[in-house]
């Protein structure tokens, strides 16, 4: 066990106020994803980690170091907390160039300089953040948040704003990051492909609690989903032909073409996020989580005797 957290805290949201009450493990070296509906808490989370903000009667214990203890009144710092946050919105300082960015982090020049030969940056030290675009930003984002050389790395939705092309490339590169550096990452994030691709682990947080987690085939499959390979897309088209469908699912940048029958037609509709796996050299499909809706979280399936379906 590396993080041991048992987090609470009074929230007033847009809907009225709401507990968050988080408790968890999570292993050394593990990518878990916080996913869920805005304002269900995983944000607040993040600051929780990184001292930005205060629990209530909480615990936060990190590889045998506790961080904060409301009964023993231990509250590191958030500059005493071994952590790197990445913030949705890149928060760099638009009157400083790249390596200044990362400079004031850490005024160490030959870490600095090592760091952004890492990220692929040492070309564009000198420019400013305006004149990068949105994927360098992210990726300047990422290299002060490892600046610090920290033990776990929290990442706020830093993906959402890029097109698919540069998000996969910075998926790659956090990947590369937690292999490397033996990273422990909590990774907020709504996409389900990256989810796939990223994760260890996920954590489905509804109104402040936990509701559902595992790895992300058993948390959005309606069973284990055992295949030579698995793909997470999206149906572009459903046609038919003689006496079955075939379905067009979008995969990256690639389209791949599954035969259904249709009993199986009637349960897919254009638009749905899918997973696309093989058994047998037989292509199959099969329906992940499309929205949410209300307070209950609509399409994610829970294994058998988990009575976690109903209303919240």
């Amino acid at each position: 066990m590396f993080i041991d957290l048992s987090l609470q805290k009074k929230l007033f949201t847009a809907h009225g106020e709401m507990n968050l009450n988080i408790k968890c493990t999570i292993d050394k070296g593990e990518v878990t994803t916080l996913f869920g509906k805005s304002g269900a808490g995983k944000t607040t989370l993040l600051k929780l980690i990184a001292g930005l903000l205060e629990p209530e009667s909480s615990h936060l214990t990190v590889d045998g170091v506790s961080w904060f203890d409301s009964k023993k009144r231990i509250n590191l710092k958030p500059q005493q907390r071994s952590t790197g946050f990445v913030f949705q919105n890149y928060a760099l300082f638009p009157n400083m160039t790249v390596k200044e960015n990362l400079l004031f982090a850490d005024n160490n020049t030959s870490k600095i300089n090592n760091l952004l030969e890492i990220t692929g940056l040492i070309g564009l030290k000198d420019r400013k953040p305006q004149n990068l675009s949105g994927g360098q930003q992210q990726r300047v984002a990422l290299a002060r948040a490892l600046v610090k050389n920290p033990m776990i790395l929290l990442l706020d939705e830093p993906l959402a704003a890029l097109d698919m092309e540069m998000r996969q490339e910075l998926q790659d590169e956090i990947i590369r990051v937690n292999k490397e550096l033996n990273l422990t990452i909590i990774l907020i994030s709504h996409d389900l492909a990256e989810i796939f691709k990223l994760s260890n682990r996920v954590l489905v947080i509804d109104e402040g609690q936990i509701i559902n987690s595992g790895n992300p085939t058993h948390v959005f499959t309606r069973e284990s989903f055992s295949a030579k390979f698995q793909f997470v897309g999206e149906i572009l088209h459903i046609q038919k032909s003689d006496c079955i469908f075939i379905v067009n699912v979008l995969v990256g940048n690639n389209i791949i073409k599954v035969v259904i029958t249709n009993d199986e037609a009637k349960d897919f509709q254009i638009g749905e996020k899918v997973i696309v796996g093989s058994k047998a050299f037989n292509p199959i499909i099969q329906k992940l989580p499309t929205k949410m809706v209300g307070k209950r979280i609509k399409n994610i399936w829970f294994s058998p005797g988990n009575d976690l379906t109903q209303d919240i």
